[in-house]
């Protein structure tokens, strides 16, 4: 018999009603806004209301640096979450609301998957309450008043060459990238060169994800940099006067939503910022909220310990004032054979053959990945626990050797089988973090406020990464310079970088050395609260394959849809 389907598993769900859910996680019964059946949203006075319940043990969820398939780390924290109730205690998990560009194109859904999925899956996946789509308006209503005020005299001076605000789009779609506006004759606005990002990718996004409140969210919204003078001088959205109607377009979608997992285990789904150049992580305002609803807290953060757990900590705790109880590091047999740099992996293709045979010694090879991503948990003073989430094949003396990674850094580790068996397939993993929770945490950023932008970039670098130092362009260094003259170099930084590596280069497997970070140009994201250095090419755009799934997801003749994953 064949194993079910994502979607059929998701079908045959048995849900509470939400108000149920809610009550079990202490949130009080009029703050909950029904949307429909599946979901509803947390109304913001929650939090102050909250205030006075026990607080929740705080986990991070991050793993090794994922191959182009993942290693299954929404499904592990749902897994995990569930796995809580089989061993007497509560938890709720928040995740990120996943981009349907990605949806519709090879990736897929990120609701989980198996046993361990947040339902309604395609709600989850699809619209939800409409977050995405307020994110898009809000970002492009600033647009279209930004090239109205350069149709109307421009008389804040906008440089047509430094404008760095673009258009974005839920939607992959890479002819967009770059683009020319404004043609079509003298009424139809001033011609220049922009483009589209993804909507995931837009700062109004990481902006949502970081705000602490509605009043937070306008005022970062109004310190949003939208280009600047010829003189060189920042103009933001508060001086075009876009800033009012963004946070008026956003005043629902700041609200976080409520959803369940197949077991019943309250999920907070709230804001989905792009792994590469924002956070992935996501909302704070969540957390206000899940922090005070079990006991215990999951939330995940996006890609490798090196990119979402490094962002999670040095960026949303920092604004939070949340600190970490533990840290759960997922890790795959076949992730690990992955990074030793024997075999190549593509998305959507099938795994080579000679990945799936017994090899320890090869997963102790590209186990190095894994024991630098320990060390990156263990300098913000984290505990960390290995998750090993089992695939269908995998041999017991391979899993035996990660247990030996662990066991060499003072690490526990626990084996899981959430995708096949739900909650009960985590209950050893949920075990582990129980224990690493209790210890004393010993939580601290990476770098202070006040140093300069090279030295908070050279920390990341060298300390997280492993590179030997920092390498910047003429460009990045200019672009340094005028952000620190501005003001910005209070503000914590995003390194943009391949998320396939610990370095830059996405052919550099393991945990290289003897390299340099190379920094091509610098951006800041004034608004959501951070500087973004970029090394090397990033796409904010993605494009879709040859044969994405949007070519076949439809609909049945009874309305139901199908071969959504």
């Amino acid at each position: 018999m064949s194993f079910p389907s994502d979607l059929e598993i998701a079908n045959g769900a048995s849900l509470k009603p939400l108000g149920d859910i809610a009550a079990t996680a202490g949130i009080p019964e009029d703050c909950l806004e029904p949307y429909g059946v599946g979901a509803a949203k947390i109304s913001l006075d929650a939090i102050p209301r909250m205030q006075d319940r026990p607080r929740a043990k705080y986990v991070v969820v991050s793993a090794i640096t994922p191959t182009p398939l993942g290693e299954g780390k929404t499904t592990t924290t749902v897994g995990l979450g569930q796995a809580f109730q089989h061993i007497g205690s509560t938890a709720t998990i928040a995740i990120r609301q996943p981009s349907m560009g990605p949806t519709f194109g090879i990736k897929g859904g990120a609701a989980g998957g198996g046993y361990s999925q947040v339902v309604p899956m395609e709600l989850f996946n699809l619209h939800l309450t409409g977050d995405m789509h307020a994110v898009t308006a809000a970002h492009n209503m600033c647009s279209a008043l930004l090239d109205a005020h350069l149709y109307h005299g421009n008389d804040l001076s906008f440089d047509p060459h430094n404008i760095t605000w673009r258009r974005v789009l839920d939607v992959n779609d890479r002819s967009l990238r770059n683009t020319v506006i404004g043609l079509g004759g003298r009424l139809d606005g001033i011609p220049r060169e922009t483009g589209f990002d993804i909507t995931a990718a837009s700062e109004v996004m990481a902006t949502l994800a970081l705000c602490t409140s509605l009043q937070d969210l306008r005022e970062r919204l109004g310190r949003i940099v939208l280009g600047y003078s010829k003189a060189g001088t920042p103009i933001t959205a508060e001086e075009v006067g876009a800033a009012g109607s963004m946070a008026v377009i956003l005043k629902e979608a700041i609200k976080p939503n409520l959803m369940q997992t197949l077991e019943n285990t309250p999920a907070l789904v709230h804001t989905g910022p792009f792994g590469n150049i924002a956070t992935g992580n996501s909302s704070i305002v969540a957390d206000q909220i899940g922090i005070h609803t079990s006991d215990f807290l999951l939330t995940e953060a996006g890609f490798g310990a090196d990119m979402g757990a490094e962002r999670f900590f040095n960026i949303k705790c920092r604004y939070s004032g949340l600190a970490p109880d533990a840290a759960v590091l997922v890790a795959t047999v076949r992730g690990l054979k992955a990074h030793s740099g024997n075999h190549k992996i593509v998305a959507g293709k099938d795994l080579p053959e000679a990945i799936l045979e017994a090899n320890p010694d090869e997963v102790h090879q590209g186990g190095d990945n894994l024991r630098k991503q320990l060390e990156n948990m263990r300098i913000h003073g984290c505990t960390p626990v290995v998750a090993i989430n089992v695939f269908p094949g995998d041999h017991d003396e391979d899993i035996a050797a990660i247990y030996e990674i662990a066991a060499e850094y003072g690490a526990r580790a626990a084996v899981s089988t959430h995708f096949s068996d739900g909650g009960k397939g985590a209950t050893e993993l949920a075990s582990a973090i129980k224990e690493a929770a209790e210890e004393e945490s010993q939580f601290e950023v990476l770098y202070p406020d006040d140093a300069s932008l090279k030295d908070k970039i050279h920390a990341v670098a060298t300390k997280v990464y492993g590179a030997d130092g920092v390498e910047y362009s003429a460009q990045a260094d200019k672009q340094l310079a005028t952000y620190t003259d501005a003001g910005f170099d209070n503000l914590p930084v995003c390194i943009a970088k391949q998320h396939l590596s610990l370095s830059h280069d996405a052919s550099l497997k393991g945990a290289p050395t003897g390299w340099t970070l190379p920094v091509r140009e610098v951006r800041a994201s004034v608004g959501a609260g951070f500087v973004y250095p970029i090394c090397g090419d990033m796409r904010t755009m993605p494009g879709l394959g040859k044969t994405p799934a949007a070519h076949s997801i439809d609909i049945d003749a009874d309305g139901n849809v199908i071969n959504l994953s």
